[in-house]
């Protein structure tokens, strides 16, 4: 809640330093209020000497009354005078050009001497220099921090270098910046290449530097590009020699020396190496883009998801450690930092010199830490990054990991091989349009053999020795972790959600209940990876040793992930509708895959352990049907299926099986029948208030009709149910006799009452839409690929039949009638136009 104990208002936001409401403007999020929190947090101003609201305002004159109002006002101390005016700060949307022209102005008018346009994604820095009667201005790399003069800007001792906290609006400047300025590098591979090189620079400058010494990485206030250049490329060339096995002499930076001075200003306050977000990951997040996540399937795990996957996999310091598509390296720099802080808790408990700490710091980064990368550019950046924080030989490799282990470079194999691993955690490439194929390649795995479910055994078999033509590389990730993974060895791995659930992929987990012991699913909100990819995704946990019927799995639920789904941060909020704070008093970030990983410590230490919504288990034997989407186990839902006392509780699927119920589906009869006649082409959208709405948009031929009479054999009572599709599966229809001429769609299951002694199809109809039924369809639902679907899990419906048949018979008679109003309503809404037609 805010200082004055009011709600905010919808629209409205919190200004970081005032306090007060402000509209959520693109400009107010974007730009003034990141740039007011970085001159807290990153310059080290006080909130008491700036001002945000209200606006400060520059006079052109002494008899203007009005004034400019000025988005930023640094003030020399907590004294908010005209004269003690330091910085002004312009946060218009404006392009480089105009934004610095209106900074011009506001220098002019007022007594600050330096400036800074902020637009988001751009900005620049600027000094007023007054000069015999003259004003001039003159761009600078930056501003002081708060007690450094101008002539100290690029003076940083290694100690002076501050932590940073939003180093992706950082990188998101430095990007635009060289799209509009860099001379002769355009493309963004290239531009975030010349990045990373001289981040390298920026960690090993870091790494190497005494405390007390000036850093190399830097430029001076006003000190010339070309001397800048000088010094970075001296740098790097030391840079080269120190990991020459990581790193080509051919390796240039070649970007222009005022493009290089530029992103020098920008780093050279922060100290990379301590960040808590990767480095690599959020510039490659800017600099990438979609263009190369989309076309090879790359997009960067969100770190509160690596946390937690580390953390539950919880590796050991002698573990060895493997991700065998690591992208840039964020699990396995993560998986690093984690095994580090072991060692120093070991350090301290047995008293270990700083130098023994360090040793063992950088045996397990050389002899503990191996990944495989298809993309050279990605391994590439993967081994000089570990290189550089775990100042060792990188255990990189650019191989397929999906390729015959004897088909790797000689190197590879030296280090890498199936049955080496105690830990696998990864997040492998998948999407629909990313197929391995090759004969060879694909002939290793079983899970690339066709398979066919055997009803009468209940369980998965191969169909035959053939292997299929093309498999997604995420199923055969799965085998290969598993071929990767030692005996009792563990593993995380981050999937699509329809794994965990598509009846089409129960082959899958019959695969992996022969070979490993599921531990955990974890299902992660839709806007984990978003904005960069729409995919729902659960991860796997598992253990390579043999599972048993009565295996506990912890099943984990995040419905947020810190953001939402165009990135923007989210905040716990109270009963006002403000942002919670912690006794720092910062913003506590909304985020379910933190706590879970928490949590669920307890559950893996084998220490007390309470169920949860978000956090609960089951046992292996009580999973339906191989699916493993945690929410379909619904702990409260279960519970109250449980506590039935009025009714008797009857699944679907028992009634199909004792022919009371007959279910089939609908059909795609494609398009070149619509618009060919009259009779309705029956959809999804089309079942409103139980019944079938007559103004279908798609109409067919009663050639059409006659094509699918005899498949679809459409009846009086007969009920037709949405199954797939968005926001719709679950609403019904009963079919009455002005309605059985029609064709439906696929995504519609016919249901039919067999034995009306037993369950009235007007009853059903009511059972369908009570809320407890309801629960469980939206239970059911999951994602399939992109659309949601309930599939063949609708027989695992629980239907509340209540045990006295007086109440049967009276909801029985209710619904009849209401159907009966409604085709009556029918009728006569029918035959209106035929009688006023004249």
């Amino acid at each position: 809640m805010n200082e004055n104990n009011k709600i905010l208002k919808q629209g409205y936001i919190e200004d970081y330093i005032s306090g007060q409401q402000v509209q959520d403007t693109p400009e107010e999020i974007e730009a003034v209020q990141v740039f007011a929190r970085q001159l807290v947090e990153d310059y080290g101003y006080s909130k008491d000497q700036i001002q945000t609201r209200p606006q400060w305002r520059v006079k052109s004159r002494p008899s203007d009354l009005k004034g400019y109002p000025v988005d930023i006002v640094v003030f020399k101390s907590e004294k908010k005078t005209e004269d003690n005016i330091l910085i002004v700060v312009e946060c218009k949307k404006l392009n480089r050009k105009d934004g610095r022209s209106q900074l011009e102005n506001y220098l002019t008018f007022s007594k600050a001497y330096l400036g800074v346009w902020f637009n988001g994604e751009d900005r620049l820095f600027l000094r007023k220099i007054e000069k015999e009667g003259k004003v001039h201005f003159e761009e600078i790399v930056n501003i002081p921090r708060k007690e450094e003069d101008f002539e100290s800007i690029g003076k940083f001792r290694r100690k002076d270098l501050t932590i940073p906290h939003n180093l992706k609006a950082v990188f998101k400047v430095i990007r635009n910046h060289l799209a509009g300025n860099a001379v002769g590098t355009t493309r963004d591979q290239t531009i975030a290449q010349e990045l990373i090189n001289l981040i390298f620079c920026k960690i090993y400058d870091e790494k190497f530097t005494k405390q007390n010494d000036l850093v190399r990485f830097r430029t001076g206030a006003v000190e010339k590009a070309e001397d800048v250049q000088s010094r970075i490329l001296e740098l790097f060339g030391d840079v080269k020699r120190e990991y020459q096995d990581v790193l080509d002499f051919s390796d240039e930076i070649t970007l222009d020396k005022n493009s290089i001075k530029f992103i020098v200003g920008e780093l050279q306050n922060y100290c990379l190496i301590d960040s808590e977000r990767d480095v690599i990951a959020d510039a490659f997040e800017v600099f990438i883009g979609k263009a190369l996540k989309g076309e090879h399937g790359q997009f960067f795990t969100p770190r509160n998801v690596v946390k937690l996957m580390v953390e539950f996999i919880d590796p050991d310091i002698s573990s060895t450690i493997i991700d065998p598509a690591c992208g840039s390296g964020g699990f396995l720099i993560e998986g690093l930092r984690y095994l580090w802080r072991k060692i120093d808790e070991r350090g301290k408990e047995y008293g270990w010199s700083q130098l023994t700490v360090e040793k063992e710091k950088m045996a397990v980064a050389e002899n503990s830490m191996r990944g495989l990368e298809i993309d050279s550019f990605l391994a590439k950046v993967a081994k000089a990054y570990m290189a550089i924080i775990g100042d060792g030989k990188s255990g990189i490799f650019c191989e397929d990991s999906l390729e015959m282990p004897k088909n790797w470079q000689s190197k590879t194999r030296n280090k890498i091989g199936l049955e080496k691993f105690d830990t696998v955690i990864t997040n492998p490439p998948f999407g629909d349009k990313i197929k391995i194929v090759g004969d060879s390649k694909l002939a290793q795995y079983d899970l690339a053999r066709e398979w066919k479910y055997n009803d009468e055994k209940d369980n998965w078999e191969f169909r035959n020795n053939k292997v299929q033509k093309a498999k997604s590389p995420e199923i055969l990730f799965i085998e290969r972790i598993v071929g990767l993974l030692k005996d009792g060895g563990r593993a995380g791995v981050v999937l699509p959600e329809g794994i965990f659930g598509n009846p089409t992929d129960g082959y899958v987990w019959e695969f992996l209940s022969k070979n490993v012991k599921i531990l955990s699913v974890i299902s992660l909100p839709s806007e984990a990876f978003q904005p960069h990819t729409h995919f729902k995704t659960s991860i796997l946990f598992f253990e390579k040793t043999k599972p048993s019927p009565d295996d506990e799995i912890l099943f984990g639920i995040a419905n947020t992930c810190g953001h939402d789904k165009n990135g923007k941060v989210l905040y716990k909020l109270d009963n006002f509708g403000n942002p919670i704070e912690d006794e720092n008093g910062e913003k506590i970030i909304d985020d379910d895959i933190l706590e879970i990983a928490n949590k669920a410590r307890s559950f893996f230490k084998k220490e007390k352990f309470e169920n949860t919504k978000k956090l609960f288990t089951i046992l292996n034997k009580e999973v339906k049907h191989n699916v493993f989407i945690p929410d379909y186990y619904d702990l409260d839902l279960r519970q109250e299926l449980n506590s039935l006392d009025k009714y008797e509780a009857v699944s679907i699927g028992d009634l199909v099986s004792k022919n009371v119920l007959k279910i089939t589906r609908g059909h795609e009869i494609g398009s070149k029948f619509y618009g060919t006649g009259k009779i309705p082409f029956v959809r999804t959208s089309d079942i409103v208030n139980w019944e079938i709405d007559y103004s279908p948009t798609k109409q067919v031929s009663l050639e059409a009709y006659n094509l699918f009479k005899k498949k679809q054999d459409i009846q009086k009572d007969d009920i037709l149910f949405v199954s797939d599709g968005t926001f719709l599966i679950g609403r019904s229809a009963i079919i009455t006799d002005l309605d059985t001429q029609i064709v439906i769609q696929s995504h519609l299951k016919k249901i039919r009452v067999l034995d009306t002694s037993f369950l009235s199809p007007y009853y059903l109809l009511y059972l369908l839409n009570t809320e407890l039924v309801q629960k469980q369809i939206q239970k059911a639902t999951f994602i399939q690929g992109t659309i949601s679907t309930i599939n063949n899990r609708i027989k695992d419906i629980i239907l509340p039949i209540h045990k006295d048949k007086k109440i049967i018979d009276d909801i029985t008679n209710k619904m009849k009638q209401i159907i009966d109003d409604k085709k009556m309503a029918k009728k006569v809404i029918r035959k209106i136009p035929e009688l006023y037609f004249n």
